[in-house]
């Protein structure tokens, strides 16, 4: 194990007893905020710390195995043990380093997909409707809930801007790294000469926030249109001015929802994407302070980073940010994400690692 990992695993048995001690205190048990805060940290802390003590406990019986080694009558029986320890601890190691790892505590959370169509006219709404498809399928795959939030449709067909709320345990964590451009090479329908057009969407991710910590919006600081929804909604949908639109004054922001034939659940779902949007603006306020002083692989998630090409005459599917590319694009479309998914999950935790290692304050505990 490398001497900075052993450094920070040693400070969770101790930070185990401060929280031990934390908890037994009268005056945390009348606190709410902080019981639930202490209570959270402990859990953490509580299983780095067996973990490790699980692993310096198999190094003790490697050390003892190699001793009983040199006894003829224990050599046999000290080298299987040699065997089944040498086999465990880099798993252990393995899953020590991950738990370090600084955890982003939206990653469990429901996730708002917002996808535009760019450059490209009437082929860049019909990708839009593409992109739409595939995650849609991608959820459905991860047992996930889709839910139309609001749309604005293409001339011909897809979307000029559509957003849906994935409902699923983790889906922001799977899909966080979606966000940015999106650009897509292959012959339009509406191309006569088979001239193959390059077209681009964008993708913004936006976590849903936690009704405990989201950010807190003044009334007086809003505006609320309500107006005729358009679009496919059935017979009554678009009869009444159900559909409702919320500017936040202040920033500007505006989020829209008219997928309900009820004006009320529009305008509460309108508001939850008005919070994520809010709340998507600062956290890139933070990640562009931070992006200034380093340049991270996986990228700010800014709407402007070209992040994928799917390449439809060669059915090739290249994510830039890790030069990972996959001739599988049909497949992918159908929502088939896990290989791309995982390859970003991976370089975000190898990039997690490095930077641990440079600045080993920056651990959990």
């Amino acid at each position: 194990m490398k001497p900075f990992l052993r450094q920070q695993l040693e400070r969770y048995p101790v930070r185990l007893q401060e929280l031990d001690f934390f908890l037994q205190q009268p005056e945390v048990a009348q606190d709410m905020e902080r019981l639930r805060t202490l209570t959270r940290e402990h859990a953490e802390v509580s299983e780095v710390a067996a973990l490790f003590e699980r692993y310096r406990q198999r190094e003790a019986d490697l050390a003892e195995a190699r001793q009983m080694a040199a006894d003829p009558d224990m050599a046999e029986m000290a080298r299987e043990e040699i065997e089944a320890v040498e086999a465990e601890l880099p798993g252990l190691e393995e899953q020590l380093q991950q738990l370090l790892l600084p955890r982003d505590p939206d990653d469990v959370r429901n996730v708002f997909l917002e996808i535009r169509a760019g450059t490209g006219g009437d082929e860049s709404a019909l990708f839009a409707g593409d992109l739409l498809r595939m995650y849609t399928r991608y959820a459905e795959r991860q047992g996930w809930r889709c839910e139309l939030v609001s749309q604005s449709e293409g001339e011909v067909g897809g979307f000029k801007e559509v957003v849906v709320r994935v409902v699923g345990e983790g889906a922001y964590g799977k899909l966080k790294f979606e966000s940015g451009g999106h650009r897509v090479q292959r012959v339009p329908a509406t191309e006569t000469q088979g001239r193959i057009h390059t077209s681009a969407c964008t993708v913004a991710a936006l976590a849903e926030p936690d009704e405990a910590q989201a950010v807190q919006i003044n009334p007086a600081e809003l505006r609320i249109d309500t107006f005729r929804a358009s679009g496919a909604g059935g017979q009554h949908i678009n009869k009444t001015d159900s559909a409702v639109r919320v500017t936040h004054l202040p920033t500007g922001i505006v989020a829209e929802c008219q997928d309900d034939r009820s004006q009320h659940r529009n305008k509460a779902k309108a508001l939850q994407v008005l919070a994520a949007r809010i709340q998507e603006a600062e956290r890139a306020e933070r990640a562009a302070r931070e992006a200034a002083t380093r340049k991270g692989l996986i990228g700010s998630g800014d709407r402007s980073d070209r992040i994928r090409t799917y390449n439809f005459p060669q059915g090739r599917v290249t994510d830039h940010r890790i030069n990972l590319t996959l001739y599988k694009l049909g497949f992918v479309m159908e929502g088939e994400l896990d290989e791309l998914i995982e390859g970003l999950l991976l370089a975000r935790k190898a990039e997690q690692l490095a930077e641990l290692e440079a600045n080993p304050h920056g651990a959990r505990a």
